[in-house]
């Protein structure tokens, strides 16, 4: 069988996770702390010679624990006050993989640093000890790590959240591709009737008895305002079916659709027209999910 690993997806767009923002950092950190408390109290993994120690293992312990969770703290406090200088938002699972990386390698080279405050051991400066120093957090770290993520997978997924992995936009159909692009759409009034091509629709808006229609026209979108509730002018569009109405303010065009974020909270669309970013309410997540699933399985059958 052939492994395919998909490199794409590393670097797709996804929103900055929450345990790494600013005000989630001393939860993260506490609990960081306490894993690997418990988990070297627990399981004593590596080594250790006890005629050399120079407090008692509890104090060793706390101290390699105490130690990861402060860096944690600064590094990403630290980070994110970067980014928020240089006004950055992107964020990828590849950059993530490679903070992460450097943040073990900073934690290994840290408990080399303490060897002398917790060893009586002449070689404690030596390279085979930085070596294996950073190896022991590198080897641990990415188990917690991983361990960890796929927890956070799975309590997301039994939510409701599929695109915490992957959404792959969809393909127009050719039984919706045969349908007439141009369309009539009535209101109460008539002279404010107007005439819509489908096709170049990305979303529309509601703004109480009006709505707002984004349209992409070659490499130009545009927005015009029409006389009509959301509601009115769904109800015309039903031969239109991969229109989802996934807020109470927003009917989109799956179609169009080329990136997901977010979690079973709620989730980001966005589209490569535009920057603007439509929500997907928390109520409509696992109807979204749901209504994305049976369009992609016609577009594949």
């Amino acid at each position: 069988m052939r492994f395919y690993f998909n490199t794409e997806h590393l670097k797709n767009e996804i929103e900055y996770p929450r345990r790494y923002q600013s005000q989630n950092l001393p939860k993260s950190s506490v609990a960081v702390f306490l894993i690997i408390l418990l988990f070297l109290l627990a399981f004593k993994p590596f080594g250790v010679y006890d005629p050399e120690l120079r407090m008692h293992y509890f104090f060793i312990c706390f101290l390699h624990a105490l130690a990861p969770a402060l860096i944690l703290f600064i590094y990403f406090r630290a980070l994110n006050y970067v980014r928020k200088v240089k006004n950055k938002t992107q964020w990828n699972l590849l950059r993530e993989y490679i903070y992460i990386g450097i943040l073990f390698v900073l934690i290994g080279i840290t408990s080399f640093l303490m060897r002398d405050l917790l060893y009586t051991n002449s070689n404690n400066w030596s390279l085979k000890y930085l070596f294996e120093e950073i190896r022991n957090c590198l080897v641990a770290g990415v188990f917690f790590y991983f361990f960890l993520r796929l927890s956070s997978y799975y309590l997301e997924s039994k939510k409701g959240s599929p695109f915490i992995l992957q959404f792959i936009p969809l393909q127009i159909e050719a039984e919706k591709a045969a349908l007439l692009s141009n369309i009539f759409i009535s209101t109460q009034v008539k002279q404010d009737d107007f005439n819509l091509n489908i096709d170049q629709l990305l979303f529309v808006k509601a703004d109480g008895n009006y709505i707002e229609l984004t349209k992409s026209i070659g490499s130009q979108t545009t927005t015009e305002v029409k006389r009509i509730s959301l509601t009115q002018f769904e109800s015309q569009i039903t031969d239109y079916p991969h229109f989802f109405r996934c807020h109470r303010t927003y009917l989109i065009n799956m179609f169009k659709i080329e990136k997901v974020s977010g979690n079973s909270q709620g989730y980001f669309l966005s589209f490569n027209e535009t920057d603007i970013k439509i929500p997907v309410s928390r109520k409509q997540v696992e109807s979204f999910n749901t209504y994305y699933q049976e369009l992609r399985s016609q577009c594949i059958t």
